[in-house]
């Protein structure tokens, strides 16, 4: 198979190898990836050309069955669910139509990667697309959601929200291995066996223990230590990461340096009026935390430590400060210590016999906002657009539907009624995150087609009228191309810093990228993964963006070019070289791409195989397939 043919086959690619670019005829000029040429209808068609090309042999695959697909424009929805009842009102009410649902073998793959960061296996895709039960979307959902795979997802989705790694460079707090894999594990842990998200939290920010190492949640609170300055500076740190991470708002962070007035006026209506007193009051619930370095007596090196979370009940939030990180805390009027009390409602502190940090996790845990934070973290994850944009700077004055802000703010979730009521749902079923996973992904709104039929307005993204496509994560990518290759691709991590008798850093092997416990434990697997944009839990977030280096990753990283291989024992092409043409190109659209080839591809993936050699015409295919866009997206 030429070297054109191949480029044609990956389609989207031959600016980067040196071919012409050309014209992109799209149906949205916005969105060159899912254009009429890109991405028609994913339909496999048995035409007479594509039969008589393949040697009159039609395909063995299980073709969709009468009434399983279906592409018919949906205005509305009778569901019943919550998301549905505001995303398919606002619709109707703007007379916006909504995209057509999406296919059996689109859905497949959205939920698993969605849910689990798996792509399917291609039999489970054929057994689904074949299943003629009406609700057998619902019933794969819940699949997914019980399956081991979902918490290895999850597990990663939350270590990037906790920063869980290593070492904290810019304050120089190092957990080491033990107290990362001791995080890992508490979090993975409490996922599996379901425990109620308001609990999660509570324990992490009241966690109180003497080993880092062996209580993995200590380390959250690890993780907010500042150094360089007076112990202030760590309760306002501690304060702010509470603030952020579970209610959303990340504006705190400025309030225990400054008022708001005149720094975040544009930013946030409630920053605009806060006080850097209400910063002190909040940040006053930590100030009988202290963290202290344990060395461990049985390891030879004494600056291997782990840490003490524990109380020092006379400690005070004191206004006495002129160095650190902050700018000085000075005496106001007559206060010089400052009592807790929490920033939101009337006035709170804690409860007789509470301590300060107990009532600080009440308060948060319980606080509508806490749940309304939650659902907008997941629903960013499942629908690509968070309600409220970006996710970690919500207005705590402008998210309430009925209590709206004064002109001329507005309110600030695309949809204000629907956060508050899929909040409410979450609060109601117990703060189970799994179900409300399930509510999502059971919405027609989740299930909708990423194709447009009509004129697509750019502006409707928020509103959710068609799915929005995502590329994968790092790590979705790796797994996917282990997977469907049938090439094992385990991952080494160091686990330890060094066993007592000082020897190295103990290792544990992961078959898989997913099940790894911080951008920094991966070894070997981290030179595929980088250009992925992973982010590493500190300084750098997790991206989506495409790049040219991803391009280039997937056309010439040996990861790639060693699981295309027909003579690899066991791989993909292994098993399926010796089929019909038919059957090979089916197996390989539908392993990799969890979808039979359509009409044109059919056509030319046939010629290429029925010209030259054909294990190489066969390794070009497959190596074309991992370079598809429609293989690293999610759509």
């Amino acid at each position: 198979m030429n070297r054109s043919a191949v480029v044609a086959l990956a389609s989207g690619l031959t600016l980067l190898l040196g071919q012409d670019e050309p014209a992109i005829n799209a149906d949205h000029a916005e969105c060159a990836f899912f254009g009429k040429q890109r991405v028609k209808k994913f339909v496999p068609q048995e035409t007479d050309a594509v039969v008589a090309l393949l040697g009159g042999v039609r395909s063995t695959q299980a073709f969709v069955p009468a009434g399983s697909r279906t592409f018919s424009s949906l205005k509305g929805s009778n569901s019943g669910n919550v998301v549905d009842k505001h995303i398919f009102g606002v619709l109707q009410t703007k007379g916006i139509a909504a995209a057509a649902r999406t296919n059996d073998y689109e859905f497949a793959r959205r939920v698993s990667l969605d849910l689990t960061g798996r792509v399917p296996r291609p039999e489970r895709v054929t057994e689904f697309v074949s299943d003629s039960d009406p609700d057998k979307r619902t019933k794969y959902v819940d699949e997914l959601l019980n399956s081991t795979e979902w918490v290895d997802k999850w597990t990663m989705f939350f270590g990037d929200l906790y920063r869980n790694t290593d070492q904290i460079r810019a304050t120089n707090t190092i957990r080491r291995a033990e107290g990362r894999e001791a995080f890992y594990r508490w979090i993975y842990d409490s996922l599996k066996e379901g425990k109620p998200y308001n609990r999660m939290a509570f324990e992490m920010i009241v966690a109180e223990g003497q080993n880092s190492w062996t209580q993995g949640e200590l380390n959250w609170q690890i993780g907010n230590r500042t150094t360089g300055g007076p112990a202030q500076d760590n309760f306002d740190q501690m304060a702010a990461a509470t603030m952020e991470t579970f209610l959303g708002n990340s504006h705190f962070n400025c309030i225990v340096c400054h008022n708001g007035r005149g720094h975040v006026d544009t930013l946030s209506l409630w920053g605009k009026g806060a006080s850097r007193m209400q910063g002190y009051g909040f940040a006053a619930f930590f100030s009988q935390v202290t963290l202290v370095q344990q060395p461990r007596d049985q390891r030879p090196d004494p600056n291997i430590y782990y840490w003490t979370v524990g109380l020092n009940r006379n400690g005070t939030y004191a206004l006495n400060t002129t160095t650190g990180n902050r700018p000085p805390r000075q005496a106001v009027g007559n206060t010089r210590i400052v009592a807790p009390v929490y920033p939101f409602g009337d006035s709170l502190t804690a409860n007789s016999g509470e301590s300060p940090r107990t009532a600080a996790a009440r308060l948060v845990t319980t606080d509508f906002n806490f749940a309304r934070a939650t659902v907008n973290y997941i629903w960013k994850e499942l629908m690509v657009r968070g309600l409220v944009e970006p996710v970690n700077q919500m207005d705590p004055d402008r998210l309430d539907p009925d209590n709206p802000p004064p002109a001329p703010w507005t309110l600030q979730p695309s949809n204000a009624p629907l956060l508050r009521d899929l909040a409410q749902d979450f609060i109601d079923g117990g703060y189970n995150l799994k179900s409300l996973m399930r509510r999502i992904a059971t919405s027609d709104a989740y299930q909708l087609s990423a194709r447009y039929d009509g004129q697509w307005n750019p502006a409707w993204e928020n509103l959710h009228a068609r799915r929005l496509v995502k590329r994968l994560w790092a790590e979705e990518v790796y797994d996917a191309i282990a997977q469907t290759s049938n090439v094992a691709a385990p991952i080494t991590m160091g686990v330890s810093t060094r066993v007592p008798n000082g020897a190295l850093a103990m290792t544990r092997v992961v078959p898989a990228a997913m099940q790894t416990t911080s951008p920094a434990s991966r070894g070997g697997a981290a030179a595929f993964l980088n250009p992925f944009y992973p982010g590493d839990r500190e300084a750098t977030e997790r991206r989506r963006d495409g790049s040219d280096q991803q391009a280039l990753t997937l056309m010439n990283n040996n990861f790639v070019m060693t699981r295309t291989r027909a003579a690899t024992a066991g791989g993909l092409l292994s098993r399926h070289i010796n089929k019909t043409d038919r059957d090979l190109i089916d197996n390989l659209y539908l392993t990799v791409l969890s979808r039979l080839p359509d009409e044109s591809e059919r056509i030319t993936a046939g010629a290429a195989l029925t010209s030259g050699n054909r294990s190489q015409a066969a390794e070009n295919l497959l190596w074309s397939l991992y370079n598809k866009v429609d293989f690293f997206f999610n759509y």
